[in-house]
């Protein structure tokens, strides 16, 4: 099984992607992630090395970027979000646009 992993770089992406890869032998991992303030590669390196992990940086809004990230996957899981509270607080438009409308972008790209 082929995955696409978004937010992937994050606490919980992270996670998740470690237990795949160490639960499941023959599943393969892309990990979209945009590095953003949330995102720490520090947090795969010990599976940086695995063969079946890669990582691609980029922003789930970005159309074209996510249809390359998705070509051959089985199933996508998505962590990719803002959700720091006092940042939304702040500016609310980047976490609509990642929340909402990365995941619209996700969809569509699914669909296609």
């Amino acid at each position: 099984m082929k995955l696409l992993v978004t937010g992937g770089a994050g606490f919980i992406g992270s996670h998740c992607i470690r237990h795949i890869l160490r639960k499941y032998p023959g599943y393969s991992v892309v990990n979209l992630d945009k590095l953003t303030y949330a995102g720490n590669l520090e947090n795969l390196r010990d599976v940086e090395g695995d063969p079946r992990n890669r990582f691609v940086r980029g922003d789930i809004c970005d159309g074209a970027v996510v249809r390359e990230a998705m070509r051959g996957m089985d199933a996508v899981l998505n962590f990719a979000a803002e959700s720091h509270v006092d940042r939304s607080i702040l500016g609310a438009d980047e976490f609509l646009k990642t929340d909402v409308l990365g995941t619209f972008t996700l969809l569509e790209a699914a669909r296609e």
